[in-house]
């Protein structure tokens, strides 16, 4: 690694730049705005001091996105994000009297990499590719969430005044989230309304929101749950409750919207990543989640020397704190947690989709193990086998991670 070191204090309209040498002494600072310009300023600095292509100047900056980050990566140079409460923790390292200055954090950044490089992790080197997925996967995710809340808010809002409507979709799968059930909600958004649809138009509606099998008897029943006697509120509160729902609707079906785009998006760069055929032969593991799976731990298998390091970042590694003669093991907290997300999902699917899996988790159960300590042993034992098929580009193999088929067979009889 260079000699020099170079700290970067991020803010929203501009940076305060620092370089020290390897004794901690301030080569240079400097203050750049956040464009080109401040950005070939910082390049031209970095050059004045020895910065070569062969031998970068890494960079130490508060965050590990925004264009400024993005285009030092696209250097090739190490950037080191530091987390901001770790740079308060090293700011006491060279002041106890509580002073603070953007100068001086980008001079604490610098010396963070002078003298303890080797206990932070760089931005990994992944492709473009999947950069791109990380970027839509997370967005979908983001959108799923909405739609969640959305759908919530939605169904909060009707049992005040429609609890009719939320009984009718109560047995369907996704409920009010449905496309028929939103079409049907836009043509009545209160129960007066809904009482007066007919069969014609309620098939007409179910037509329109893309049903094309059993409309006939899907029109019926609805119009009979709709004209079930309920509780109503008055005629003008009903009305305007009926608005609101309209507005509520419009989150939800912009969030649906969203999320099926964008679950379109990334499925198809995911289906042309090298890994992905890997990725999906886990059990439980489809397109959409492994798409999420290998956003967050990326293309670089430099990133992670061991399975051990993954387990950690995921949050399936139990981390143990001792103090005296009292030592406890907890689960993580500290952690990714888009990925701890999607390994949650990945772990409960492969209990149906694999022998050895379902297996292993039965086996913690049986230990003691509550449901949710069960499923995090199994994701960290996942996890394993992920980073070891990715590591040597080989598929996954049921009696390879978890035993020959007889034993599995027999483990579960017992």
């Amino acid at each position: 690694m260079s000699d020099v070191h170079c700290g970067i204090d991020w803010a929203e309209d501009h940076h305060d730049i620092a370089l020290v040498d390897r004794h901690g002494d301030l080569l240079a600072r400097r203050r750049i705005d956040d464009d080109s310009a401040g950005l070939t300023s910082l390049l031209a600095l970095l050059a004045e001091h020895g910065d070569r292509a062969e031998d970068p100047i890494p960079v130490a900056i508060e965050t590990p996105r925004g264009l400024l980050t993005a285009c030092l990566r696209a250097t090739g140079r190490p950037v080191f994000p530091i987390n901001p409460m770790a740079v308060a923790r090293y700011r006491d390292r060279h002041s106890i009297a509580g002073r603070k200055s953007d100068h001086g954090d980008a001079v604490v950044l610098a010396n963070i990499l002078r003298t303890d490089a080797h206990a932070h992790r760089p931005l990994p080197a992944d492709s473009e590719l999947v950069q791109a997925i990380a970027v839509l996967a997370r967005a979908q995710q983001d959108a799923v969430w909405a739609r969640t809340t959305a759908h919530n808010k939605l169904r909060s809002h009707l049992r005040e005044y429609y609890p009719g409507f939320i009984a009718a979709f109560a047995t369907a799968r996704g409920g009010i989230s449905r496309p028929e059930a939103r079409a049907v909600l836009a043509a009545a958004p209160e129960p007066a309304s809904a009482a007066k649809l007919t069969h014609t138009q309620l098939q007409t509606v179910l037509r329109r929101a893309g049903r094309s099998r059993g409309i006939t008897a899907e029109a019926a029943r609805l119009r009979d749950e709709l004209r079930r006697p309920q509780m109503r509120q008055l005629p003008r509160v009903e009305q305007a409750m009926g608005r609101q729902s309209l507005a509520l609707l419009g989150q939800l079906n912009a969030a649906c919207a969203a999320a099926d785009d964008l679950e379109e998006a990334v499925l198809e760069a995911f289906e042309q990543h090298h890994e992905a055929k890997i990725i999906t032969s886990f059990p439980g593991l489809g397109s959409l989640t492994g798409a999420r799976v290998l956003a967050e731990i990326g293309d670089d298998r430099t990133r992670f020397r061991d399975a051990k390091g993954l387990k950690a970042y995921a949050g399936a590694a139990p981390i143990t704190r001792a103090s005296g003669k009292t030592t406890s093991v907890q689960h993580r907290r500290i952690k990714n947690n888009r990925l701890n997300a999607a390994g949650y999902s990945w772990s409960f699917a492969a209990l149906t989709a694999s022998p050895g899996a379902r297996a292993h988790y039965d086996r913690r159960r049986a230990a003691g193990d509550r449901h949710s300590a069960a499923q995090r042993n199994l994701y960290a034992r996942l996890l394993g086998c992920l980073h070891h098929c990715l590591t040597t580009g080989q598929p996954y193999d049921e009696p390879t991670a978890f035993g020959s088929t007889s034993s599995v067979k027999s483990t579960v009889a017992a």
